[in-house]
């Protein structure tokens, strides 16, 4: 029997139908909610940054902690979901998962000042972690070869979409109400989806009994942190303030840590109980598509965070039209997300990733040429473009990556993914900020723009090699 034939959560086989079982379009779609909502989370806090440093006391290195902090906490959970996603169950990982979300989502709204409010993020960030790994594994778990790029298309709504509205509803909230209630009004959504779990959520595949390797994770935590702190500290460095030393030696400790961490994970392969299982690396495809992600959301991240400061410090648009202006693009990507997902399954990855890979070399060229007179429908044309480029993409690379794993690797590789992405994106934003401030440093913005723009269009340029890389895969063995 084909690997791809249908089957009901309880293991027995369906009959054979172009549509999901009900009980499986419940799970994915209660996971998918939830995705939403922690995704737009981590994008809302951005904007109301200027407004903490007035009501909080605070310095603006000191509330980059809020944004730094979560990101160095997803970055060390993120390698042990694929230990907790096989130990756990459905629901288990699931409760977990949103109940460390709400807490520390209810936390933030009653936080009585910084340092409550950062425990809040750490805390949210431990359930954001958790979410999106469980939420791939299910659907790898769940759907059928023949139809999972249909279905990841739908999980580039959650990825792509949330991030977009993240600075559009934080403007919003902040011109009208207080801070508290970027919380306030996540909170309920959170706890709804909570509740829908928690009665319709049925456990998908089963535990493992694999033990927690306490090396292994004591060495993540320099590995994973050490990197992502180094390299947003280089990033967020002002210009001219000289090498940042504690940076450099947390990137240093980073780098030794992360070799040790990959020596421990492959001599632990052989008794097989690794923390991060390093196997799914065998998959060509695997590696292809991780490489393109990660040079994808390289130039993505940077660009992500240099396009506001251009309008903001150069146009001079106040916060919340820089979000409306940032809004298009982000829509398209995610609704577009479904249709590609479609034409994946009907033609296969390679038109769509080399389409999707030139187009962003071209967008990010664009951005090369910005100066201080470029029309705002121009820059809108320009981001639409550019995400309608990552969305070709996003949804075949996950899809073609993690097609081939047998199920023993479908959390392992899930997480690496999502690790490298926090890697690649404190990483694209380090070396592009940086090179705009060096180029800024006596005062030309724009010239600085410029060069952080073109050097990620040569990043662009690796994402077309391996774009064209990309072959249609299916897991071993299967005969469909």
């Amino acid at each position: 029997m084909s690997r791809d034939t249908p089957k009901t959560l309880n293991g027995a086989v369906a009959p054979p139908t172009d549509r999901l079982p009900r009980q499986s379009v419940t799970v994915i779609v209660t996971l998918l909610a939830a995705t939403f909502v922690v995704i737009l989370n981590e994008t809302i806090m951005n904007v109301a940054l200027p407004r903490l440093m007035t009501d909080l006391g605070v310095s603006s290195s000191t509330v980059q902690w809020l944004a730094t902090g979560f990101m160095l906490t997803m970055a060390v959970v993120i390698p042990t979901t694929g230990f907790i996603l096989e130990r756990l169950t459905t629901r288990q990982a699931f409760l977990t998962a949103i109940g460390f979300f709400s807490a520390g989502t209810a936390l933030a709204a009653a936080a009585p000042g910084f340092p409550v409010l950062l425990l809040a993020r750490v805390i949210q960030a431990c359930g954001t972690a958790i979410m999106l790994p469980l939420l791939m594994t299910t659907i790898l778990t769940l759907v059928p070869v023949a139809r999972r790029g249909m279905v990841m298309g739908n999980v580039t709504i959650a990825i792509s979409v949330a991030p977009a509205l993240g600075p559009t509803v934080s403007g919003f909230i902040l011109e009208h109400f207080s801070w508290r209630f970027m919380f306030i009004f996540v909170l309920p959504v959170a706890l709804v989806a909570m509740a829908v779990g928690a009665r319709f959520l049925t456990n998908v595949g089963e535990t493992g009994r694999q033990r927690l390797d306490a090396g292994s994770v004591a060495l993540s935590v320099p590995a994973f942190g050490g990197l992502v702190y180094g390299l947003s500290e280089i990033g967020a460095a002002a210009p001219g303030s000289g090498p940042n030393v504690p940076a450099i030696a947390a990137l240093a400790a980073g780098v030794a840590a992360l070799a040790l961490f990959v020596a421990r994970q492959l001599r632990l392969q052989r008794s097989g109980a690794p923390l991060l299982d390093l196997r799914a690396f065998r998959f060509r495809m695997f590696t292809i598509s991780t490489l393109l992600m990660v040079v994808a959301m390289m130039a993505l991240f940077g660009g992500v965070l240099l396009l506001p400061i251009y309008l903001q410090s150069v146009l001079h648009v106040d916060a919340q039209t820089t979000g409306l202006i940032l809004l298009p693009g982000g829509l398209v990507m995610g609704l577009s997300g479904p249709f590609i997902g479609r034409l994946f399954d009907k033609i296969g990855p390679l038109p769509l990733t080399v389409s999707g890979a030139v187009l962003m070399v071209l967008c990010l060229w664009q951005y090369s040429q910005l100066d201080n007179h470029t029309a705002l429908w121009w820059i809108i044309t320009v981001q639409t473009a550019l995400n309608l480029g990552l969305a070709l993409m996003f949804t075949p690379a996950f899809t073609t990556g993690l097609n081939p794993l047998p199920p023993a690797l479908y959390s392992h590789g899930s997480a690496i993914m999502s690790t490298l992405q926090q890697v690649a994106g404190a990483a694209g934003t380090a070396l592009l900020v940086s090179i705009y401030a060096l180029v800024s440093a006596h005062g030309d913005l724009v010239a600085g723009m410029r060069a952080a723009f073109l050097a990620a269009t040569l990043m662009a340029l690796g994402a077309v090699v391996l774009a064209a890389l990309m072959r249609r895969t299916a897991p071993e063995g299967d005969t469909a």
